[in-house]
């Protein structure tokens, strides 16, 4: 705060003002003395009741009482000299408030270093050697938060009677940000109360409070919440003006403010255990040899089964080179070619097996069964989508290495061999003609050799990140071949390539027997069982019928169905099915976990629009939930939505077909003592599968603990134990609407899991960090309507919403340390980007604690 800038109280003298909290504290003191039993804390100028305590804990009472008043008069004399800052002992309260911050990236010791990094945002921003009021945010670091820096720059801006119209120079753009870095609170709480109190008479007025809320909101991307600012400056008046002034003064808003002591206290926690967790490290890691050998153990243990299949793999690949290149340095062939058609042949024969083998990581109905054997135990069928890209690199390679050596190495060598020599050797297997390049291209082999190349690397490209997550925009009339519909008909090329291949093996030059075209051999199993999956496929839409009974729209451009279960159709909770839909199109299976239990009576779904595919659908739908009365069934969900499910009568709800379930890593979910499931966004799906399938278990062994007259609830109890223990759930998303696609579940989970099996993290990442005074009313808000009616303004739920991101360190630190010597499953569905880090923390806590966790992911 400015030298010469004082505190502007309620009726503009500061004198008054501390004589006024002087005799607030000390009547605390006066009750204090009558109340022996009882102590009073003063934290930062406000006033929280603490426990009872025993007499004999209070013995520095007096003490502190004459320590109060002297603090008190000492202020009342300050107050009658200029004011230059707030002095005031640093309680505990002091701190956890020193958090509220309006610069994120400045950091004590360091604020030379951010101004030269503001300085120069000022030479790009400022015109004619002034900074303007919609420049200030991007200059300070708000780009972000434009009306938020906008409001900081006018109370700055009135704090030093500065008229800005015309914006600041850079020595006041020093003073507006030496303030806002300012380390000590008073000064960002002045600041902050200057922000709402834009009159300037020292007095909050509801209207104020409502515009911060509003303000807050807006920078927050609450838009709801923002819909509501009015009711919760009402409430905010209601708590801190009870005898109804019409306004609030600043020590009342730093009362408001106070909770956040909480927080640093447990940030200081946390920082501790994180600490503590990274001393304690195992004897086998404290030496560098010991410690690579553990590691090593370690990570061996951890990825067995996908090193026992990839050494399979590579060792079933390196025999056939082997034996390829033995065979034919034995040929007659090899005295044209030389090792160039060993090498061809070899990379032929890896073809023929990879080719094979890429057939069956996407088989999914076996994969799904063979889950449930004891194959599952040794064979990572999790990790068959993953297979199934290194077998497509193989072939890639193998493909090159053919092509390449036939084209620039036996091909030449052919040509241009003396005409005895090569009737000598090669004169049977050419039909003693000696071919010309072009004759060579264009024969049988050499025309279907090229064709599958092309039509490879056309799906291959397209099946890509950058293609089918349609990161490339490509421009007109090329912008199709991008997306996921471009990469799905592009796969459906490779049945032309195995068609190709097999032609191919068929009319080799060197080879005549048909017991040595091999091709087939290696095709006809993996064939035949892709084949009989199609089958199983075509069959399940003819069999499984379903119907619409229910359908949503929510915010965040999700689609929400409930369809009938179809006879005989089973499932575990984290399963996945795939959906067509001809209206959209004929062809196209897209899939979706599954977010109904098992028991459930109906199937259920949420699609997120992420592409041509499902937005054709969800319009489709919207138009079918425009009528505000039901004619054939279509209900609505009992939620939030934007379209109501209702059918209108002049078009027939949208047909679909089902085909499923396939299995899942979630699927595996209750062979762990402890859950811990993570979902970004819509990836929160397949975990709301698991955690109705638990509230379910919870509602029948109280039915049965019920039933049995309230007899022995430890029988349960102990039946529980045998199983998964606890849950826990993070759902982190961008959106505050998100809330609305779940929010059942929540309020079943808060009124039905009285025994705490499920623990549910909400976050909202649009939200500023904790601390943040961009963000610091919203917290309080919320903190003061969820005590009231038990309901979180954000969510709209029972549960409470955490805003910003999970510190994912300390999220470990706590399970790790609740739960010692237990085996822990991370099952993760969401954005890549965060599987490493997930991963990390996995193996680094399995390493450093007795709890072992075990990741598992799923990406979209």
């Amino acid at each position: 705060m400015a030298s010469g800038q004082g505190l502007r109280p309620g009726n503009g003298d500061p004198a008054e003002a501390h004589s006024r909290r002087i005799l607030l504290e000390s009547s605390i003191v006066l009750e204090e003395l009558q109340r022996p039993g009882e102590a009073t804390h003063h934290a930062g100028g406000s006033f929280a009741r603490l426990g009872p305590r025993a007499t004999s804990a209070t013995p520095s009472l007096p003490s502190r009482i004459i320590k109060r008043l002297a603090s008190g008069l000492q202020r009342e004399e300050s107050a009658k000299k200029p004011w230059k800052r707030m002095e005031r002992t640093a309680t505990t309260a002091e701190r956890g408030l020193r958090s509220l911050r309006f610069l994120q990236m400045v950091s004590e010791g360091k604020e030379g270093e951010e101004w030269k990094a503001v300085e120069k945002r000022f030479y790009q921003c400022a015109a004619n050697g002034r900074l303007s009021r919609e420049n200030f945010g991007r200059c300070i670091g708000m780009d972000d938060s434009k009306d938020f820096a906008a409001q900081l720059f006018d109370a700055l801006a009135r704090r030093r009677n500065i008229s800005a119209a015309e914006g600041i120079t850079k020595d006041e753009l020093r003073q507006f940000w030496e303030e806002m870095a300012e380390q000590n609170f008073d000064s960002r709480l002045q600041i902050f109360f200057d922000m709402c109190d834009k009159n300037g008479d020292g007095k909050l007025s509801e209207e104020e409070v409502r515009e911060v809320i509003d303000l807050s909101a807006s920078t927050n991307k609450l838009a709801k919440l923002k819909g509501n600012a009015a009711t919760y400056a009402s409430l905010i008046m209601e708590e801190l003006d009870p005898d109804h002034h019409g306004y609030i003064e600043m020590w009342q808003l730093e009362m408001l403010l106070q909770g956040m002591v909480e927080s640093e206290g447990n940030a200081k926690l946390t920082k501790h255990s994180e600490m503590l967790a990274k001393s304690m490290i195992r004897e086998r890691y404290r030496n560098p040899v010991t410690k690579f050998l553990g590691l090593a153990s370690d990570f061996v243990q951890e990825n067995w089964k996908r090193i026992w299949v990839i050494l399979l793999w590579l060792s079933l690949n390196a025999i056939l080179i082997a034996w390829k290149i033995f065979q034919y340095r034995r040929r007659a062939a090899f005295q044209i070619m030389g090792y160039c058609v060993c090498v061809a042949k070899a990379a032929a024969e890896t073809l023929k097996l990879n080719m094979a083998l890429i057939l069956f990581p996407v088989c999914r109905n076996s994969i799904t069964w063979l889950r449930s054997t004891i194959l599952n135990s040794i064979i990572p069928f999790d990790d068959n989508i993953n297979f199934h890209k290194v077998l497509a690199v193989a072939i890639a390679i193998g493909s090159t290495v053919h092509t390449a050596a036939h084209v620039t190495c036996d091909f030449p060598r052919l040509i241009n061999c003396p005409p005895q020599r090569f009737m000598r050797y090669l004169g049977p297997s050419f039909n003693y003609k000696q071919p010309t390049y072009p004759e060579l291209l264009a024969s049988i082999p050499g025309v279907t050799g090229v064709l599958m190349v092309c039509f490879m690397a056309f799906s291959f490209t397209l099946a890509t990140h950058s293609f089918r997550r349609n990161v490339i925009k490509l421009s007109w009339p090329f912008h199709h071949l991008a997306g996921f519909n471009a990469f799905w008909y592009a796969h459906h090329l490779l049945v032309l390539v195995y068609i190709l291949l097999v032609l191919h093996s068929i009319f080799l030059f060197l080879t005549k027997e048909w017991y040595k075209k091999t091709t087939w051999m290696y095709l006809a199993i993996p064939l035949f069982i892709y084949g009989t999956e199609k089958l199983i496929r075509a069959f399940r839409e003819r069999q499984f019928h379903v119907s619409i009974i229910k359908a949503a729209i929510y915010p965040g451009n999700v689609l929400s169905l409930q369809m009938s279960k179809p006879p005989g159709f089973k499932y575990k909770s984290g399963m996945y099915i795939f959906i067509k839909c001809p209206d959209v199109s004929p062809f196209e299976w897209h899939p979706f976990s599954i977010t109904s239990a098992p028991g459930d009576d109906y199937l259920s779904v949420h699609i997120r629009t992420s592409g041509d595919w499902t937005t054709a659908l969800k319009k489709l739908f919207s138009k079918v939930c425009e009528a505000p009365n039901t004619t054939k069934g279509l209900a609505r969900l009992e939620t939030t939505i934007i379209a109501e499910g209702e059918l209108i009568r002049s078009r027939e709800v949208p047909r679909l077909f089902i085909d499923g379930p396939y299995g899942s890593p979630a699927q595996n979910y209750k062979k762990y003592d402890i859950l811990l499931l993570i979902g970004l966004g819509i990836g929160a799906t397949p975990f709301i599968s698991i955690l109705k399938d638990l509230l379910n278990d919870i509602k029948t062994k109280e039915a049965i603990h019920e039933s049995q007259g309230g007899c022995e609830m430890a029988d349960i109890s102990s039946g529980r134990s045998r199983g998964m223990g606890r849950a826990y759930f993070y759902w982190v998303t961008r959106e505050q609407g998100s809330f609305e696609w779940f929010k059942g579940v929540m309020n079943d989970v808060a009124e039905i899991d009285h025994d705490n099996v499920i623990e549910m993290h909400n976050y909202l990442s649009s939200v500023y960090e904790e601390g943040d005074a961009r963000s610091a009313l919203i917290r309080r808000v919320q903190s003061l309507q969820h005590a009231r009616n038990g309901v979180d303004i954000v969510s709209g739920s029972k549960i409470r919403t955490h805003f910003a991101r999970p510190n994912w360190r300390k999220v470990f630190v706590q399970i790790a340390a609740n739960h010692k010597t237990s085996k822990i499953g991370v099952f993760y569905c969401g954005n890549p980007t965060l599987t490493r880090t997930l991963r990390k923390l996995c193996q680094e806590f399995s390493h450093s604690t007795t709890t072992r966790f075990h990741f598992h992911k799923e990406n979209f």
